[in-house]
């Protein structure tokens, strides 16, 4: 009897370790919001947006003309910042990747998986809000992930404001 309750228990544990790693983990993975990226400048898009007024598109010029929002080069960042924030440490962070040629190596904070086309410049023309999937970004001093930007998100979605739910429309 009791070499029966072992092979029960075991059994148990084997299908409870079986059903965790291919239904429950991958489910916990993609709904867990994403931790705020550590970016190599503090960005505060609190003062950029609310306190200076600057709209979405002046940064990410790609938006509204491309599959990309992109993100603002040196050059466009110290088109203002050449100026503007004289002393501030951040600020000189840029000062010197401008002096020194360098890039900014920001982080990406909204990722979605290789496999899914996402075409911000067809939700621009849609007239669908930047505030819809990354959230009162001028509320933030720092960029964080909102939506869970999952396949269900993306297709709830779509389905309440009609646009289309074809797989090829996001999926090659």
């Amino acid at each position: 009897m009791r070499a029966f309750v072992l092979v029960v228990a075991l059994a148990f544990g084997v299908v409870a370790a079986a059903f965790y790693v291919v239904f429950l983990a991958p489910r916990l993975l993609t709904h867990q919001p994403r931790l705020a990226a550590q970016q190599p400048v503090l960005f505060d898009h609190h003062l950029h947006v609310e306190v200076a007024g600057i709209q979405c598109g002046f940064c990410h010029r790609g938006s509204s003309t491309g599959p990309s929002a992109g993100l603002p080069d040196v050059q466009q960042c110290m088109a203002c910042h050449g100026v503007i924030g004289q002393g501030n440490p951040e600020i000189e962070k840029l000062r010197q990747a401008w002096i020194r040629q360098q890039p900014i190596d920001w982080q990406r904070v909204h990722q979605l998986p290789d496999h899914v086309q996402f075409t911000h410049e067809a939700h621009i023309q849609a007239g669908v809000s930047c505030a819809t999937c990354h959230g009162e970004v001028g509320q933030m001093q720092q960029i964080q992930q909102v939506r869970p930007l999952t396949m269900n998100d993306c297709v709830e979605c779509h389905k309440q404001n009609n646009a289309p739910t074809e797989c090829g429309v996001c999926h090659d």
